[in-house]
This record gives C-alpha cells, structure tokens and sequence, in this order.
C-alpha cells in the first residue's frame, strides 16, 4: 500500500510516498481502507520539529481517518466487513499512520458513519469538531458575545456554528481575507473583523457597545494572542488554544488583572475519553447528518500531494477542513 512518511524534519518536501505491506489485522482488529485523513496543524509543526513532542523517524502523519472495513481479524466480527466507519486514531493512542491507503486498528472504537455524513466530514469532525465541541463546554457561549479567531479554519468555522448553537449573544468572525470573512457569515457569525487590518480591536468593541469580546477563543497564537487583548472586554475571558507559542508578556497579565479577566488553556488531549468519543462524535455525526453542522471542504489532496495539503495549511490558505484522499 501507499502511505505517506518523513525520514527528517523540514519544509513539507520532505513528506515523501513510500510502498508498505498492507497491515494485517490482528485479534479483535479490523483492516479500513481510508478515504479521507484528516490534515491537521500540529502535523505541519510535527514536521518541522516544532511541536511540543520531538516523534520518532520515520514518522508516517495521521491521528484520524474514515474508510470502509475491508476484512475482520480473529475473533472480530465479520458483519462490520463493508461498514462505513469513522476511526479517531488519537482518541486510541496511535499518534501516526493515518496518511495511508489502509489502517489496522482495533474494532472496538471504530464508529459507524451516518449514509449522510461524507468521509471528508467525518475526518473534519474528529480532532477539530471535537475541539470546538469541548472549547464550548469549556467556556460556554451562550448569553455572551463571543470572538472566533481564525473562524474559517477547521476548528473556528465549526465553533462559529456551534457557538450559535449554544445560543451566544454576538458571534464575531476574525478572519485575514474578504473569502474567509464571507465564508464566517455564510455560517451564522453575525460580524465578522479582519484581524490583519490595523486597530481590528477598536472594531470588535463598536459591536459590542465599547465593551469588548466576553469569550475570545484564541486558536492563532503568536501577536494574535496579545492584539487579541484589547479586544476583550473587562470580566473577560482568553481562552488560548493554538498549538504554537503566545505572544503574552508579565505586563499584559498584570493589566488583564486589573481588569479581572482571565486566561483559560485548552488541551484537547486531557479532555479524551474512549466513551466520551463515542458520545461527542455521535452527537457531531448527527448534527451533520441533519445538516445542522456544515463541515466546509478546504481541499481533498491526492497521498503524493501531502506536500501541498501542508503547504495550504502552512501558508493559511486553507479553509475549512484539508484532507488526504488515497
């Protein structure tokens, strides 16, 4: 089979195609061909070494795939063979292997996929639905006005709707291009900011009555994260998400003090239950099924193409949700 791996780290290059042997289920396991895998942010760092854990070479991406089961290993069930499933690789401890044609992996968190539910959306929904599913439960939007950061990425394009959902007072967009922007209020943001544009902030506080954000879901990191500041109102929480370093200093704690704000961190990872998966995706998958969840397709990539999928991510030309298509 084919699957995708890097043997050093660096620019998205180095992601090269390799022949594998088809795995071999083992007891209890099922054989999924893939058809969609999921691309996701922290890969592009893992990449390039600039993620908070250093993996081991060679490295082969992937923490979320959806396919159809092909064959059943000893003592799994044989009526799962051609069940559309999705399968949440880090919810089960697999850390890599989902840039591949097939994945072998235990029967018993595999999901059945709604018919309605495409495999591109069922990869949308794994890591960046169940993110904005948590973000919210976390730091509930309803009755506050509320700023997505990136809001047309994989995870700000489903809180956006979520947050809605969740029965939010304003719902503002920042987004770094009139496409992103429009794509923002096309799903139920009531405005939308370009946070590239100088004093963005200024903007964000006219909406909400001179005030300011009450929750500011910061998945950008970097400048954002302090710009993101003088955005957020007094009592106001930041709630940093973003896989990268934030550019808060000592001062800028000390003057959200005097205004009793506060910061939240975000890790999805501790928040992860093998029940609580099944759970979340379900509620996900039926949201989507009954098209009150839109998971926007961002760009289906062809296995020898990886390369490009993490450059449109990279470069923040993506919307929406990258996948791979073996």
């Amino acid at each position: 089979m084919k699957a995708v791996q890097f043997t050093r780290f660096g620019s998205p290059g180095v992601l090269e195609v390799v022949e594998l042997p088809v795995p071999e289920p083992g007891p209890g396991e099922v054989l999924v061909r893939v058809h969609a895998a999921g691309v996701n942010f922290f890969e592009v760092l893992m990449r390039a070494d600039r993620y908070a854990v250093t993996p081991d070479l060679p490295m082969s991406p992937g923490v979320e795939v959806a396919g159809t089961i092909e064959r059943a290993g000893p003592g799994a069930d044989r009526s799962l063979i051609g069940m559309r499933v999705a399968v949440p690789l880090f919810a089960i401890g697999r850390g890599s292997g989902g840039y591949a044609e097939f994945v072998a992996v235990d029967s018993g968190p595999v999901m059945q996929l709604p018919d309605a539910v495409s495999f591109e959306a069922a990869a949308g929904l794994m890591v960046q639905g169940l993110t904005a599913l948590h973000l919210l439960r976390r730091s509930p939007a309803k009755g506050k006005n509320v700023l997505v950061s990136a809001a047309a990425g994989g995870v700000g394009s489903l809180l956006v709707q979520l947050a809605r959902r969740d029965g939010a007072k304003m719902v503002i967009a920042a987004a770094s291009s009139n496409e992103k922007r429009a794509l923002s209020l096309s799903l139920g943001a009531d405005h939308a900011a370009d946070y590239t544009a100088p004093g963005w902030q200024g903007h964000v506080k006219r909406l909400t009555g001179g005030l300011g954000a009450d929750i500011i879901y910061e998945t950008v990191g970097g400048a954002f994260s302090r710009a993101a500041l003088d955005a957020l109102a007094p009592c106001g929480e930041l709630v940093l998400a973003a896989m990268g370093r934030f550019g808060l200093q000592a001062a800028d704690v000390e003057h959200m003090l005097d205004d009793n704000q506060s910061i939240k961190g975000f890790s999805l990872l501790p928040l992860v239950t093998p029940q609580g998966v099944r759970e979340d995706l379900a509620e996900l998958f039926e949201l989507a099924a009954a098209g009150a969840l839109t998971v926007f397709d961002g760009g289906r990539f062809p296995l020898h193409q990886a390369a490009e999928a993490h450059r449109a991510i990279e470069g923040r030309r993506a919307v929406g949700k990258v996948v791979l298509v073996p």
